[in-house]
């Protein structure tokens, strides 16, 4: 008898589950606005030529006076923070420090001497303050005379690429002349100038795209900085675009075709995608998760909603800029995501 009971409460729970499903199955689809990722109807692009900068350049040099022994490094070669650079002959700065260690040696001694002296009291409190003060002088020149040979080896206060190298074996070099100059290239800038006129259609955020046939190469530019100064004769101002450089291949002084894209008009009835691969959403299209991560809800072809992960750049107006995770002919629900789920059968 417990047995046809259970199979009974078995066979209620599978017919349960199987009516459920349907339920899901025959549910009306979530009804929604969506808009296509198309190519922007009509789009401007001004092409300049710009040179290569490094990011920062920090110039290296000795702080006292001397012969150069050995540089250790060359132009265009990859350094560490703290890697040993050059060297100066140390000999002089030897022998004044072999000198202060000696006069430490002696100040002490007299120190320990008289120390016994002061203590049976045959020398006065006066006589016993000089001596101390003989032995501070003598550790303090040491101090001195260590940091004078320190100074002999110069190393590199920052990592990068020798840019120049101003001096040779054998030379004098003087404090503050610059031995070598470290370059940050990881990223670089590439400087252009442009007419006063066309200034104003060029924002920090603006596409651009950075040709360098040198190495026959192309790459995204990052955000502009524009110079605030114009050149006299000319009337242009210098423009200075951030291009990342992690693989060192873009080096200063390589000539650059700047090509800045801005969009004349776009249609309404779809996604605008910009120059160089840039797509304009809504701003309320693009939805976080709890991790932090940016999505949009995107249709297939078989009218099914997925979550895709994108990546936005700058807001233009009530748009954004997606720079990646779609592409042109995406079909992107732009209302009535707030009703959607992951696999959620839509109409729209």
């Amino acid at each position: 008898m417990k047995k046809h009971a259970v199979i009974g409460i078995t066979l209620a729970f599978l017919l349960a589950g199987c009516a459920q499903q349907t339920q899901q199955h025959d549910k009306a689809p979530t009804r929604v606005q969506t808009e296509v990722v198309a190519p922007s109807q009509s789009q401007n692009t001004e092409t300049y030529v710009g040179i290569v900068e490094e990011n920062e350049a920090t110039a290296v040099s000795f702080t006292s006076m001397g012969t150069v022994r050995r540089v250790l490094v060359s132009e265009g070669q990859a350094v560490t923070s703290g890697q040993l650079l050059a060297e100066l002959d140390d000999t002089q700065a030897r022998n004044l420090l072999d000198g202060a260690r000696a006069g430490v040696a002696q100040a002490e001694d007299a120190l320990q001497r008289y120390g016994q002296l002061h203590e049976k009291g045959s020398m006065t409190d006066a006589q016993w303050v000089e001596v101390q003060s003989k032995v501070a002088q003598a550790r303090s020149q040491l101090a001195v005379a260590e940091k004078n040979l320190a100074d002999c080896r110069l190393t590199a206060p920052v990592s990068g690429i020798i840019g120049r190298r101003n001096v040779s074996a054998g030379e004098t070099a003087m404090p503050s002349q610059a031995v070598v100059t470290i370059l940050d290239i990881t990223s670089v800038k590439v400087r252009f100038s442009v007419p006063e006129a066309e200034m104003a259609a060029i924002a920090p955020r603006t596409p651009t795209r950075i040709q360098v046939d040198a190495i026959g190469r192309e790459f995204r530019g990052g955000r502009i900085e524009k110079g605030i100064q114009a050149d006299a004769l000319t009337h242009t101002y210098d423009l200075r675009v951030r291009v990342e450089n992690k693989e060192r291949v873009l080096l200063p002084g390589m000539v650059a075709k700047v090509a800045i894209a801005t969009l004349s008009s776009s249609s309404p009835s779809a996604v605008a995608a910009e120059s160089f691969g840039e797509v304009l959403l809504p701003l309320t299209s693009v939805q976080r998760r709890p991790d932090g991560s940016l999505f949009i809800w995107t249709i297939a072809s078989d009218s099914i909603a997925h979550r895709t992960s994108v990546t936005i750049g700058a807001s233009k107006g009530d748009r954004i800029a997606i720079l990646s995770g779609i592409t042109e002919g995406t079909r992107v629900v732009t209302e009535g995501y707030q009703k959607l789920s992951e696999g959620t059968k839509v109409i729209y």
